[in-house]
């Protein structure tokens, strides 16, 4: 909290927000991101392992293995998160499983799960497309956006 903040509280204020900092439980960030890079890493080299398992056995080129790699890692997650295990891995990496696209199935299907008694279509179709069609419309409009500046840099930059 900055001084001028602190300055405008009361002095009861000022004691609860000296207890809360002595009280509060110090965060081991470093530990966190090392985890989170390990858990991150390895979901990546699982990914790795399956494009060229798709590349090898289904004479596919690397451009063309991406689709079915990445959707092969969603439906893994979502398997996972089914048998609840995504949980436990994400209770240890953290923003390692977050962030790969297997965080993009958990979270959708972790919806699914949880408002599954409210029927199929309102429950778990209207719940499990909140995040998607959110991902997928900034996912759309960022690729317009990098297009947009590819083009004028093209056009006026003779790349």
């Amino acid at each position: 909290m900055s001084n001028n903040q602190k300055k405008q509280l009361s002095p009861v204020q000022q004691e609860y927000q000296d207890i809360q900092k002595q009280r509060e439980i110090k965060r081991p960030v470093v530990k966190n991101c090392i985890k989170a890079f390990l858990i991150g890493g390895l979901i990546c080299l699982i990914g790795q392992v399956i494009q060229n398992f798709y590349i090898y056995y289904f004479d596919f080129t690397d451009q063309t293995a991406g689709n079915p790699t990445v959707g092969t890692l969603i439906f893994i997650a979502m398997l996972l998160t089914g048998f609840g295990v995504y949980d436990r891995i994400a209770q240890f990496g953290g923003a390692g499983t977050a962030v790969p696209v297997t965080g993009f199935g958990n979270a959708i299907i972790s919806a699914a799960i949880e408002h599954r008694t409210e029927g199929y279509v309102l429950g778990v179709g209207g719940n499990m497309f909140k995040l998607a069609g959110s991902v997928i419309v900034f996912g759309v409009f960022s690729a317009f956006v990098i297009a947009l500046i590819k083009t004028i840099l093209i056009q006026w930059g003779g790349l």
